[in-house]
This record gives C-alpha cells, structure tokens and sequence, in this order.
C-alpha cells in the first residue's frame, strides 16, 4: 500500500469526541469517524489554505461544483448539473432542511429502522411525526417490508421518507431493484423521498452503491439527495455537504429552508478540503477500502473464533459492524435495556466502547454497532476486550 493505515495517531487530548471524555487506557469503537490520517491531498489543500492567513467570507469557485459532479460522474455513473447543487454545513443539516422544506407541522416522516440516531430528531425538530417502517431481519440478513411500506407511504399525512442509502447501521446498500421499489411505492402515494447518501463511498467489494438520482426522471424529480465527502475522507470536523436536487422547485424550497435555518454558507476549509478530496484523493480512497474490508474479515473471523455465538448481518457498506448479541442476554432473550447494560459493562469493566443498538430504535435491541475504522493493532485489542466482556458477561448473567 502507498499510504499506512496501520499508523496510530495519538486523539487523546484533543478534544476528540470520539476519544476524549473515558477513562484513561479506554478504546473507543463507537462513533462514525476513523482513526487514519485524511489523505496527503486533503492535508496539502488545507495548510496551503492556511498559509495564505486571512479567512474572511469568500464564494464557492467553479471548480467546487466541477469537483463534485466529475467525481459522481466518473465514479458512480450519476450525472447532474452545477444548477442542481445546494452546499450546505453538513448531512445532517442538509436532510433537516430538506424535511423542513417538503412538510408542514404534523404530518409524517417514514423512517426504515433500526436507523442512524440523528433522524429521529431531525423528523422531531422539523414538528413532524416519526412513522417506522421495521426492516425485515431473518436468518441474519435485513430486507425492506414492501408491504409495510405501501401502508405507511399511503397514509395522506406520510409525506416523506428519509432514506440511508447505504444503511446505517445495518450495512445494507440497497440495490437498484429495491430502490426502484421505494421509488415506485413513493411516487404512488405522493410521498418525497430525501436520501442520505453519506456513506456512499464505503461499499463492499461487489456490492456497488447505486444514487437514488440514477433512477428514472419522474422519481428523482420528487427527490433529494445529501452528499457529502466527509465520512469516506474522515474530514467529518471540517463539516461541509451538498443536496443535489433536479427539480427547481424543490431546490427553491430546500434553499429558502436552509436560510431559514442559518445553515446556508460554508466555512473557508470545506471548499478546498472537497476539491482535494474529489480530484487528488482517489487513489488513497481506494486503499482505504481495501483495508477497511481487510479489518471486517479479520473481525469475522475472531468473532467466530472467540465469540460464536455473535451473528453478524454481511456488511455491504460502511465500516461499521452491527453485532447481534441477543444470544448474551439472560435466557437468549433480550430484555428492556440489556443493549445499553452490556455497553456500559463493556466500557466500565473492560475499557471498550460500542454503541448500544437501543439508539437506532427500538428494533436495535439486542445489538451493538461496532466501528472497524482502526488500525490493526488498536482493532486486534479492542476486539479481545469485547471477547473478555461479552465472555464474562454472559457467565455472570447466565
């Protein structure tokens, strides 16, 4: 490899959420951030962003918009105009907005759960009210309940359904067979689809992503999509992001939204940092990968080895693992809150930190979400201490 993601860069004492604030000698591997180094590329654009020393208001250039839409262009066979870009400061800000532009107090916002944390009070902010649409898991795999879908999409107050396309945190990158599924389900009932497509570049190795603006006019005319360069190049501090938005209207409502919302400009690093990312980074992007789903093997094939009785739904995309640990729980049957109790006796026995699957909804219970964007070393450790507590914890409880 041409970049070492074995190396550990100390984030102690940095303010670093994702490591600061735990007992000292704790390994985190719970929040979405990685432990690597952003690219070469990335770190040039910024200091020489930084030399220049006068950081006052400035305009997106061209070759902002160019990057962007090369990148999708090249990379995933999408293709879009500059007109249909809208930056923002972030993914989350992005489908707030675009929830603030497609609904009025009371009505409804589809969510397919378990999900990423932040939709719920994304929809909640918004004053709008939160409809679960459970995905399907069996014989540890997850599928969409179409049934389900149809029912909820038809309700006339459903007027959105906020898509994670990949899906966080079950890993599922849907297929386009199933995104036209969606699709046509929504546009029968009226209902506008908003799609955080964030993790879009961490897919499995077969598994390609597929935009939701690759599918027919009619459907992406009453859609949105939220992009943004800042999961995938671990850049996520520098918060910068894009709705893309064919229709005119909809990027009318989303703007007028995002300035409502005092969410509409960009802060001066994010520019360069998505230029860097998308015209110079590819090559580090592509390594990142490889190592990623070399950690995901190595991590199957502990769990096998030292905890078997752990099921893990194949992971099609992102680098976070969702670990089905119902099989811990006293009996085989997870009660009201096990999830968040074998956290905490993870973290304040054993010095490791997941996420309990309680966040995502009520149908991550029995789950931990467990972050592989390591290296090795810190992966080979954090997992061995997870082993011990699920070990121990089972003994005890059992």
């Amino acid at each position: 490899m041409s970049y070492d993601f074995d190396e550990i860069v100390p984030r102690l004492g940095t303010d670093c959420v994702k490591w600061d604030g735990f007992a000292p000698g704790t390994i985190p591997m719970w929040v979405a951030d990685m432990d690597f180094k952003a690219a070469p590329a990335i770190l040039q654009a910024l200091q020489k962003r930084l030399d220049h020393g006068v950081f006052g208001y400035e305009r997106l250039p061209r070759e902002y918009f160019d990057a962007i839409t090369g990148w999708f262009s090249r990379r995933h066979g999408w293709s879009f105009s500059q007109e249909c870009i809208i930056p923002t400061t972030g993914v989350i800000a992005a489908y707030s907005a675009s929830i603030k532009a497609m609904t009025s107090p009371g009505d409804k916002v589809i969510l397919m759960t378990p999900v990423y944390n932040c939709f719920f009070p994304a929809v909640r902010n918004n004053r709008c009210v939160e409809t679960d649409c459970s995905l399907v898991y069996h014989e540890g795999k997850y599928s969409i309940d179409f049934e389900d879908l149809e029912r909820k999409a038809s309700d006339p107050l459903a007027k959105v359904l906020l898509l994670c396309n990949p899906h966080n945190p079950v890993g599922r990158v849907w297929t386009r067979d199933e995104l036209l599924r969606i699709a046509g389900i929504c546009h029968r009932n009226g209902v506008f689809v908003i799609s955080d497509e964030i993790h879009c570049e961490l897919t499995r190795p077969g598994h390609g992503y597929i935009p939701y603006g690759t599918l027919p006019r009619e459907y992406v005319l009453r859609s949105a999509t939220c992009v943004s360069p800042t999961k995938p190049f671990n850049i996520a501090g520098i918060q910068i992001a894009n709705v893309v938005a064919a229709d005119p209207e909809v990027r009318r409502r989303i703007d007028r939204a995002l300035n409502e919302n005092e969410c509409c400009d960009v802060n001066v690093f994010g520019p360069a940092a998505l230029i860097a990312a998308y015209n110079r980074s590819e090559g580090w992007l592509d390594e990142l990968r490889e190592y990623l789903w070399d950690n995901y093997q190595y991590t199957l094939d502990f769990l096998r080895e030292n905890i078997p009785g752990i099921t893990v739904p194949p992971l099609e995309g992102t680098y976070l693992m969702w670990l089905d640990c119902r099989f811990a729980a006293p009996g085989g049957v997870p009660y009201d809150g096990f999830s968040s109790d074998l956290t905490a006796h993870l973290k304040d026995r054993h010095g490791v930190v997941l996420t309990a699957g309680t966040v995502y909804g009520k149908d991550g219970e029995g789950f931990l979400r467990l972050n592989i964007a390591c290296p090795r070393k810190t992966l080979t450790e954090g997992l061995r201490r997870l082993a011990e507590g699920i070990n121990l914890y089972i003994n005890t409880h059992n």
